[in-house]
């Protein structure tokens, strides 16, 4: 395992938020459309599903792409998940039932299950030490970018040409992080060739105890970020947003921002007095979504919660990969994931629950999501934690 490199901004570590910008604008540049285009297929009351059966996959896969990730290597992990959006991209105009269709999401989970895993643990092996928090806010910045940039792009596709030419799109910018993948060197010095040993995963190598502090804050406070892909596609419809990737755009616009310093702050006064701080301003974001009452004022809000939530990120994920043991960086990350795409899944399937399809319903989806944050926020005042 590479120790205390001296520099953060190599070609290696500007290559690989390439190519997360890329993946993430891969998958997510289809999501403010996926919710119209279920209901035309005749699957309106399954809209939940699109992401929560997206994270299932997601977080079932995280001890596998963990274990993988420590063994066989960070790359070949990488490279598998970004393969995974270029193919379940070009299906999406093939499988046109909606049992189809949320077959397909359920594939498509296997895309960040993996990636995002391997991905970090390469940051953590090339960024000194006490630049961890600012090394994984900038490979969240990459992601956010890709997320920011690209749905509204594919709204665009979709609106100006059709919605297949949008899904070929999204598939090609997978295959533009693929070959990016291909010229990064491996930083896993004891690798093991893969064989379906690596497949078997026991009891114990599934969760990393000392990554689950900061796991339980992960899942409770992105559980406000399945809401945000569920329902409001919704709101910006009910609002009159002509383009619904906009709300994206300013949420992730925001993060961006925000983790540009985020991961400095708390690299330099504590994990968990930035989170504290950070999940305050994002139940407030929340309550603020709820009674928005036109396009700007959703716009404002999500770019809010999108500020607050982008401190979270990094300095959670920093906060991992400071309790864990270098051996295991891959299965705490993992650990880590599995406790986001719980707590998307969540807020999906909660947020759908609350919403019904009416829009009267709005204010209570968004309280909902609000009370999860302040729960994460009494979890780290209760527990006494530290970092």
């Amino acid at each position: 395992m590479q120790t205390s490199p001296a520099r953060l901004y190599t070609p290696q570590f500007f290559l690989l938020c390439l190519s997360h910008v890329l993946f993430a604008g891969s998958f997510n540049m289809i999501v403010p459309e996926l919710p119209a285009y279920l209901s035309a297929l005749g699957g309106e009351d399954y809209k939940g599903l699109i992401i929560a059966f997206f994270t299932l996959t997601a977080g079932l896969s995280r001890p596998f792409s963990g274990k993988l990730t420590d063994t066989v290597g960070r790359v070949p992990v990488m490279i598998f998940g970004t393969l995974v959006c270029v193919l379940c991209s070009l299906l999406y105009p093939l499988l046109t039932s909606v049992a189809g269709f949320l077959l397909l999401r359920l594939f498509h989970g296997f895309s960040t299950g993996f990636k995002p895993t391997a991905s970090s643990a390469y940051v953590a092996d090339i960024a000194p030490a006490y630049r961890r928090g600012e090394a994984m806010g900038i490979l969240g910045v990459s992601m956010n970018v890709g997320a920011s940039i690209f749905p509204p792009v594919g709204s665009w596709l979709a609106g100006a040409f059709s919605l297949n030419v949008m899904f070929f799109a999204s598939s090609g910018l997978a295959l533009l992080s693929v070959l990016i993948l291909l010229g990064l060197e491996e930083t896993l010095e004891s690798r093991q060739r893969f064989n379906a040993a690596a497949l078997k995963v026991s009891r114990k190598e599934i969760i990393e105890p000392r990554a689950l502090a900061p796991s339980v804050v992960i899942a409770l406070s992105y559980v406000s970020f399945g809401a945000l892909l569920t329902i409001v596609p919704d709101q910006s419809d009910h609002l009159g947003m002509a383009n619904k990737g906009l709300f994206f755009t300013s949420f992730t616009a925001l993060s961006v921002l925000s983790r540009i310093i985020a991961g400095r702050v708390s690299d330099r006064y504590g994990r968990v007095p930035v989170l504290k701080a950070a999940l305050l301003l994002s139940a407030l974001a929340l309550a603020l979504m709820g009674n928005a009452q036109s396009p700007a004022m959703l716009l404002a809000a999500s770019g809010f919660l999108g500020f607050s939530t982008g401190i979270v990120g990094p300095a959670a994920f920093a906060w991992v990969i400071d309790r864990s043991p270098d051996a295991h960086r891959g299965r705490a990350l993992a650990t880590a994931y599995i406790a986001l795409e719980i707590g998307i899944g969540f807020g999906a399937l909660a947020s759908a629950w609350a919403y019904d399809n009416d829009a009267a319903n709005f204010p209570f989806a968004f309280y909902l999501m609000a009370l999860m944050a302040l729960a994460a926020w009494g979890y780290v005042q209760a527990a006494r934690l530290r970092g």
